[in-house]
């Protein structure tokens, strides 16, 4: 028989003490009490415990001080916060300190079985991280140990990181590593849904409720109740659709269209965008009350120019993958070529360096890919476009082969690679369109 999981209370209130400990002791956990600070760290030091539950104003001290101790010093456990009703800066707060999630007061006793049962249910810190995320530069060793220490939150967290830099592989991998892991990961790019569909789309809607609305449809945030809805491109939505996102996030429930009742929904909320949301904000284009709802904490993806030394194992990864998947023989760099894709600038980042090599492996000869494979101008260490070194070309063709490549990559990420769109970003017919991104090997 093993032995029964331990739970650490911390509360002033008698009444308080008691509703968790009878909840608790129902689910077959054992509880241990304390009214204050100092005998919630005398606990700590005799026994060893799987979760915590504090309140935040004790009489000698802050929840808060408790939250930042076990961190420091047990941080395999878990610690809730229960804050008053509407306190929402001080449950932020406990977030950000590193609190696992909150509770209101009065404590809702449906939610706190789902919160301990959650909690009870994180895998140790230090686990072994999946290695879908190439890479051993510092920049990435830190980003791992920051996703590891995230997944062993509920907070919601914004993923800010250029385009083709990984986001949504990042909020993955905070959803598989924390205890939502068996539940749905619901991913949905928020400039890709028309908008009269988007309140539809978000939280579903009841047959008849419009034209074209034959059947009951659940929506997103029914579809990922449990587990994670991660919100890609979230600079697009409209305001309007803004307002109705914030009030699901704030309520914990969702109306579906031609619905009367809201439905209670649990859902842990990531999001990410390749703009600048703070930059949005001052702009008046993104509410500021969703932004501070969402950005309880931020992870930045760093860029590939900022990790040029994981480019050659994210390049034999890309080889070996296109060597499989094509049933041959894996090609190699020629030292020329790994050197040009070290000087280079990338700005599609990772996917941008997928898209060339996969390119390059089926024009090079004999399996060896050498610079002039990858199609890039000599010397070119930059994106940008604007007036060349004539002394530094000597390849006239394969510098304006590279510009093209450059304008045609940068329409297609402002346009989230939606070709017909891009193409008219830069003024051309689709046919013309279709036929340059395959020219370049960008189809």
């Amino acid at each position: 028989m093993s032995p029964r999981q331990k739970v650490l209370i911390v509360d002033d209130e008698p009444d308080i003490r008691e509703l968790l400990e009878i909840t608790l002791g129902r689910m077959k956990l054992d509880t241990y009490s304390a009214r204050n600070v100092g005998e919630a760290l005398t606990l700590l030091q005799r026994e060893t415990f799987d979760l915590c539950l504090t309140d935040m104003r004790l009489p000698d001290g802050s929840g808060l001080e408790l939250v930042q101790h076990i961190q420091q010093r047990y941080p395999q456990v878990p610690v809730a916060m229960i804050t008053a009703y509407g306190n929402l800066d001080t449950a932020i707060q406990a977030l950000k300190a590193g609190a696992f999630d909150f509770l209101t007061k009065p404590v809702d006793l449906t939610r706190l079985r789902e919160l301990v049962t959650s909690a009870l249910l994180l895998p140790a810190p230090g686990t072994a991280i999946d290695r879908r995320l190439l890479g051993d530069s510092p920049p990435m060793r830190d980003l791992r140990k920051q996703i590891d220490k995230l997944a062993r939150s509920q907070a919601p967290v914004y993923i800010s990181g250029e385009s083709g830099s990984g986001k949504e592989l990042v909020a993955r991998l905070i959803h598989e590593r924390g205890p939502r892991a068996n539940q749905p990961f619901v991913p949905v790019n928020c400039g890709a849904i028309p908008t009269e569909l988007m309140e539809s789309e978000f939280f579903g809607h009841r047959k008849g409720s419009f034209s074209g609305a034959i059947e009951d449809k659940p929506g997103l945030f029914q579809a990922a109740h449990g587990g994670t809805l991660f919100l890609d491109e979230v600079a697009d939505l409209p305001l309007p659709m803004q307002v109705k996102l914030l009030r699901a996030i704030q309520e914990k429930a969702v109306r579906s269209v031609g619905g009367q009742q809201e439905k209670l929904v649990d859902v842990r909320i990531l999001c990410a965008t390749h703009k600048d949301l703070g930059a949005e904000v001052a702009a008046e284009r993104f509410r500021q009350d969703l932004y501070y709802r969402l950005n309880v904490i931020e992870l930045r993806v760093p860029p590939l120019r900022e990790r040029r030394e994981d480019i050659e194992p994210l390049a034999s990864h890309v080889l070996k993958r296109l060597a499989a998947d094509t049933g041959q023989p894996a090609a190699k760099l020629h030292p020329n070529a790994l050197d040009a894709l070290k000087s280079y600038r990338f700005p599609g980042n990772v996917r941008e360096l997928e898209n060339m090599l996969e390119r390059a492996h089926t024009l090079c000869e004999n399996k060896l890919i050498e610079a002039s494979d990858l199609r890039l101008a000599e010397g070119n260490c930059a994106a940008e476009v604007g007036v060349p070194d004539l002394t530094q070309i000597d390849n006239l063709e394969a510098y304006l082969e590279n510009v093209e490549r450059q304008l045609l990559l940068q329409a297609l990420e402002e346009t989230r690679w939606n070709r017909t769109a891009a193409a008219q970003r830069l003024n051309l017919s689709f046919r013309s369109m279709r036929y340059r991104l395959k020219k370049l090997g960008l189809d």
